[in-house]
């Protein structure tokens, strides 16, 4: 292999792990002996266990931003559910991998929480974007109504999503109204969708 393609074999296999154990027993000595090479060479790739763990995480944040990026061609009503459905099989398919990123944000490697902290800002924005078209003007209580309904989220997707008694649809259904429940805790008495200027 070149090293690139070395590099990204053990970015993957340290992905992998993440389905049955958490970010913190992913070893360097344990990839390299998955990979078939010394753990030298790992360290050569990622400079430390630190290192190894943070390109981990960056690719699998990737993945689920890619996974869940939402549909420019939809109206932002049908945007922001598509994307909650998407969230929903994705979390599904990759439950060890998404519980991972979620306890990642209480790490103690600075770098794993702020590409934690990434993804929850990338999806904020995108909720922030729904609201915008929809008519909810942004101020400092919104931003911080946005950041708790990502965490109110992961913790349901976490209990939830692979949970055979509650159907995917009905989940993401859940989360649609708890998100549009924000616009109404700002604005009472105001449909979602209904539009303000306050």
């Amino acid at each position: 292999m070149s090293p690139d393609e070395r590099k990204q074999q053990l970015v993957a296999l340290g992905v992998a792990a993440l389905a049955d154990r958490p970010l913190e027993a992913v070893t360097v000595e344990d990839l390299a002996a998955e990979a078939g090479v010394s753990p030298g060479l790992v360290h050569y790739h990622f400079g430390s266990r630190q290192g190894l763990h943070s390109e981990i995480v960056r690719t699998a944040r990737d993945a689920m931003l890619h996974a869940t990026e939402p549909r420019a061609d939809l109206p932002p009503r049908e945007r922001l559910r598509d994307t909650l459905d998407r969230f929903v099989v994705f979390v599904s398919a990759h439950d060890a991998t998404f519980y991972s990123l979620v306890r990642g944000a209480a790490s103690g490697d600075e770098r794993v929480r702020a590409t934690i902290q990434h993804a929850r800002d990338v999806l904020a924005g995108h909720l922030r974007d729904v609201f915008h078209e929809i008519g909810v003007a942004p101020t400092p209580l919104l931003e911080a109504g946005l950041h708790a309904w990502i965490s109110f989220a992961e913790q349901a997707l976490v209990e939830a999503a692979t949970d055979p008694r509650v159907p995917p649809g009905e989940l993401a259904a859940f989360l649609e109204r708890s998100a549009l429940g924000v616009v109404t805790a700002l604005h009472p008495g105001t449909p979602p969708g209904a539009g303000t200027d306050v």
